[in-house]
């Protein structure tokens, strides 16, 4: 007993090679069992008893010629096994072509034949007869044309093979490619498929009219392959199939096409109401050019709530007219298909829903802050799923400062993604109230065991200070970060672990440390350094000798650029390294010169705007910016004046000079200055309008002892 394999239809139509026999339904080409030949050994392998019944029973196509079996014992009888037919979609080899037996009705029988239909093996005697006429049928088939299904077995094997062809897609191109490609040449010569634009999702309700745009369409190949010894096809003769199909049309209500469509099932365009409904699914000229009679099915696709397209199957006038039970074939293909196009427009706004999620909860920008320059990168677990719950984040604070942020969140689900966008806003509130990095910790594992029990995430937070040149870390539970110093080695700091967030009833340490300009401060996340081929520290050393390597090809004199430090990072990951995200912010110190920095203490006194404005000028002076001098002494009195006449202690200045020159104001009250509409009697009120006025950008940040009021104005130099 033959057993064929299933296998998939190729993309394309093309001949079985000689010495093949018919494939499956899907008309995938099968190897032929042939009967072995050696000396003595005639090419017909049943024995003579049921050779001779099968002559005296008449010519080839007859009774006895029905019932030989190749390949049988001496025992078997003639009617143990019957040939199996050849499915639908197989092509059948015409005369001329390498391997196929040319047929010759008045060659005489050989003296091992006793007639030309028992020597054949039973895929070639539909090749044996004239015209292409088809065996089963006993309808004419042009050469290389698919032969029709006869069989509910074929049916079956079909529409099992179309289905789980489908079934594979994920995303909607995929689906209907797979419709497409299933369905041409086996079932149909050409078939367009049309969605609703846009496609509802879930539950959503479609406003505005139905219309529906043609998604794909498919047809035999005009030519065969040559590269693989076929011989070419000729030119085929312009089909009126060529010419079917509308790019986009509108279903109006009450119109017959809105009547075929909200009948659901598939019916043939010989009916009356879907003949009429042609025309404006394919325009006018489409309309007329569908073959007359049983050669076109539509076929509503209905997804869970409604309708949102439609398939068109069509079928050319030299092949088999559709039958009644190609309807359930084509209902089988239109639900499947519309199923499968509901469920990936719901996992792609699933997928598009989980990665803006991630997106916003991560920095769209990192800010310029004076004295460091920053780089970032992220990189999800895996593609299909963008989530997760790792971060990072640099904060600007008072007195020129940052603070650089990483985290990670356990799990990789949108409720982690979540969890992370909260402890990240809860992050910066914090850093807003320039707290200690222990303290925000601290803050941090009581919010997390608000959210939840099981809210775990690692934590590491560290306040870079430019002028100080130094840097206050704490840690809850992250890998340590790695210190690249320019010309030096790379070194892990030693920084005390701490318990993740969300433990609870643990304290928070924090260290500082120095920070010398040109060196490089690496925060990451343990999917970089950890994975199922290596433990957490072994990460970690070859993360450092990583750095070291990178750092030695720009020199001693000369720290790598950020970008290209990032990305060489990055590379260290193998094919298996990718077992969670990866969040990584580097951070180069730059610094502030002590030359560039002019600080004082203020005594609150009606004084105090006049001195400011003197050591403004002096400082100006010698650094040779006294374009500025007019402005500045102008914006301090005014920002110095607020502040005595609130402040109990003494009020500090200081000017900064970067890129930009930089002017803090601080004092020990704690409510933040804001504009506001002074009336034409009020004697003050209109000093932060001068503020907002001339300076590039000012703004006022809320300490724990008090506020900082800065602004900053443009320089030459």
């Amino acid at each position: 007993m033959d057993s064929t394999r299933v296998t998939e239809q190729p993309t394309s139509y093309e001949r079985p090679e000689p010495g093949v026999t018919p494939a499956d339904a899907r008309g995938a080409l099968l190897p032929a069992s042939t009967p072995a030949h050696g000396p003595g050994v005639t090419s017909s392998s049943a024995p003579p008893s049921a050779s001779s019944s099968a002559s005296a029973a008449g010519p080839a196509g007859g009774p006895g010629a029905e019932h030989t079996q190749p390949g049988a014992g001496q025992d078997a009888e003639p009617d143990a096994h019957r040939p199996r037919p050849a499915p639908e979609g197989i092509p059948l080899q015409p005369a001329g072509e390498p391997g196929a037996q040319s047929h010759k009705p008045d060659a005489p029988d050989g003296p091992a034949s006793d007639g030309p239909a028992r020597n054949l093996p039973s895929q070639d005697r539909s090749a044996r007869l004239p015209d292409g006429l088809e065996r089963r049928t006993g309808q004419v088939t042009a050469p290389g044309r698919p032969t029709p299904m006869r069989r509910d077995g074929d049916r079956l094997r079909f529409v099992g093979a179309a289905t789980r062809r489908i079934a594979r897609g994920i995303d909607l191109e995929e689906i209907v490619m797979g419709l497409c490609r299933a369905t041409v040449p086996t079932f149909a010569d050409t078939i367009l498929v049309y969605l609703r634009e846009p496609l509802p999702v879930g539950d959503e309700r479609p406003t505005g009219p139905l219309v529906l745009r043609l998604r794909r369409s498919d047809r035999i190949p005009a030519a065969r392959d040559t590269e693989n010894g076929f011989v070419p096809a000729l030119p085929p003769e312009p089909s009126a199939l060529d010419s079917v199909g509308a790019e986009r049309c509108t279903v109006r209500p009450g119109s017959a096409l809105a009547e075929v469509l909200r009948g659901v099932r598939p019916v043939f365009t010989d009916a009356p109401a879907a003949r009429a409904a042609l025309p404006e699914l394919l325009g006018e000229e489409g309309g007329s050019a569908v073959p007359d009679g049983q050669r076109a099915i539509l076929a509503p696709l209905r997804g869970r709530r409604r309708v949102i397209g439609a398939a068109l199957f069509l079928r050319g006038p030299e092949r088999t007219a559709f039958e009644a039970d190609d309807l359930l074939v084509a209902a089988q293909l239109a639900t499947h298909s519309a199923l499968g196009i509901d469920k990936a427009v719901l996992y792609g706004r699933e997928a598009y829903i989980a990665d803006e999620l991630q997106r916003t909860m991560l920095p769209e920008n990192l800010p310029r802050c004076t004295g460091v320059r920053l780089a970032s990168r992220y990189l999800p677990a895996a593609e299909t799923a963008r989530v997760g719950g790792d971060w990072y984040d640099a904060i600007p604070l008072p007195g020129s400062r940052v603070a650089l942020v990483v985290g990670d969140v356990m799990g990789h689900s949108m409720t982690s993604a979540a969890i992370m966008g909260q402890l990240r806003t809860t992050a910066q509130t914090l850093a807003g109230l320039d707290l200690p990095p222990q303290e925000v910790l601290h803050h941090l594992d009581e919010q997390a065991q608000r959210l939840g029990a099981d809210r775990m995430a690692t934590c590491l937070y560290a306040v870079y200070d430019p002028v100080a040149h130094r840097i206050t870390i704490a840690n809850a539970g992250h890998p340590p970060p790695i210190l690249l110093p320019l010309g030096g080695r790379a070194e892990v700091l030693r920084v005390p672990a701490g318990a993740p967030i969300g433990v609870g009833g643990v304290d928070f340490e924090a260290v500082e440390l120095e920070a010398p300009a040109g060196a490089t401060l690496l925060l990451y996340t343990d999917g970089l350094v950890e994975s199922r081929l290596r433990d957490v520290w072994t990460g970690i050393d070859q993360l450092r000798d990583k750095l070291a390597a990178t750092a030695q090809l720009t020199g001693p004199d000369h720290p790598p650029p950020l970008e290209a430090l990032c990305d060489e990072v990055l590379d260290m990951l193998g094919p298996g390294d990718r077992d969670d995200d990866i969040a990584l912010l580097a951070a180069r110190f730059d610094g502030i010169a002590p030359s560039d920095v002019a600080y004082w203490f203020l005594e609150p006194e009606d004084a105090a705007p006049g001195r400011a404005r003197r050591l403004a000028r002096k400082a100006l002076s010698r650094w040779g910016l006294e374009e500025l001098t007019d402005s500045v002494e102008l914006l301090v009195s005014e920002v110095v004046t607020n502040a005595v006449r609130y402040a109990s202690r003494p009020v500090t200045l200081r000017l900064l000079r970067t890129d930009v020159l930089r002017c803090e104001v601080g004092d020990d009250v704690p409510q933040l200055p804001r504009l506001r509409q002074a009336r034409a009697t009020d004697e003050g009120g209109r000093g932060l309008y001068l503020v907002n006025r001339l300076a590039r950008r000012w703004g006022a940040t809320r300490l724990s002892t008090g506020k900082v009021v800065w602004f900053e104005l443009n320089h030459g130099n």
